[in-house]
């Protein structure tokens, strides 16, 4: 007899984001197959790798969502990661062989007079054990093999960096609002190595992905504890009511285009359409037009002609 074939699960057609407070420990793609588990959404993906040793807010993209994913991955972030004094890692956290040490241990004074040189536009070096490519390959998957992995500096944007403790000469607390391809773990070796001294990161949580916080934050025990609440009642329409933030959240560095019923018809079947009246715009990069507040696609203005690029199915 033919071996029965398990049935499936249904997908489920969701919409939307979810921002989930990553637990420590665990890798981004092991947490989002959790709250795949729970939720069984047609298509899902996450805006931003967060290390294991690396906790708090990776927004998850739910079906029309992951159109813009790459928002999310240009948006500024905010981070809070404790840096300890006296030993540098290559990994540059916890989790790697220590290479150099220091008795130095820099007073409050002494870091606060040189933060100012790791803000603005800056140089910086990645990890080795990072998920840059060298020739094809992922830095961390060559260093782990033994090769030695020299990166080159590249610039990255720090917006703002903060010494939020210090009360511990072996350790301080500092807080970073930052650009895309910024690594805080080479903030913090790079920051020991100014002072004079060696750090590494013992600490890390990320606050803040775009216009996601720590407001936003869903735990995966919450969202487990919900879920077992509403099997019997509303299913996954409560949790979709109770957790999903709508797709335009993630619009919000993107000017709004108000467009009529009609012209929503035409660019919903990837038309370009004539923007009227005086105050229409004639050139933009990048805008989302709208019908009744809901998203209808991203576009660039050319000449007064709203173009689409990503079309939205809501």
């Amino acid at each position: 007899m033919a071996r029965q074939q398990q049935k499936k699960r249904p997908r489920n057609t969701i919409n939307g984001w979810l921002v989930l407070d990553k637990p420590y420990g665990l890798t981004s793609n092991d947490a989002l197959s959790r709250v795949k588990r729970i939720l069984s959404p047609a298509k899902v993906g996450h805006a931003g790798t967060l290390d294991p040793r690396a906790s708090g807010c990776l927004p998850l993209a739910f079906g029309e969502a992951t159109k813009t994913v790459s928002l999310m991955m240009d948006g500024r972030k905010i981070y809070r990661f404790e840096v300890t004094w006296g030993l540098e890692t290559n990994t540059d956290d916890t989790e790697g062989e220590v290479i150099a040490t220091s008795d130095v241990r820099p007073a409050a004074s002494d870091i606060q007079a040189v933060l100012s040189e790791f803000v603005g536009t800056i140089m910086q070096t990645p990890p080795k054990f990072s998920a840059i490519k060298v020739d094809g390959e992922r830095a961390y998957d060559l260093a782990r093999g033994g090769e030695e992995v020299e990166l080159e500096a590249r610039p990255i944007d720090v917006h703002r960096l903060d010494l939020v403790e210090a009360s511990d000469p072996e350790k301080a607390v500092f807080e970073a609002e930052c650009g895309k391809g910024t690594y805080v773990r080479s903030l913090a070796r790079d920051l020991g190595r100014r002072l004079g001294t060696c750090g590494h990161v013992t600490e890390l949580r990320r606050l803040l992905v775009g216009p996601f916080g720590e407001e936003d934050m869903v735990t995966l025990e919450e969202l487990q504890e919900s879920a077992d609440a509403h099997e019997e009642g509303t299913g996954v329409e409560g949790l979709v009511e109770e957790f999903i933030l709508p797709v335009r959240e993630a619009l919000e560095s993107l000017v709004e285009l108000p467009v009529s019923q009609d012209d929503a018809g035409k660019i919903r079947r990837g038309m370009a359409v004539l923007l009227l009246g005086r105050d229409a715009p004639l050139q933009a990069d990048e805008v989302f037009a709208s019908y009744a507040g809901v998203p209808v696609a991203i576009g660039a203005i050319e000449k007064g002609r709203f173009q689409p690029t990503r079309v939205f199915n809501l």
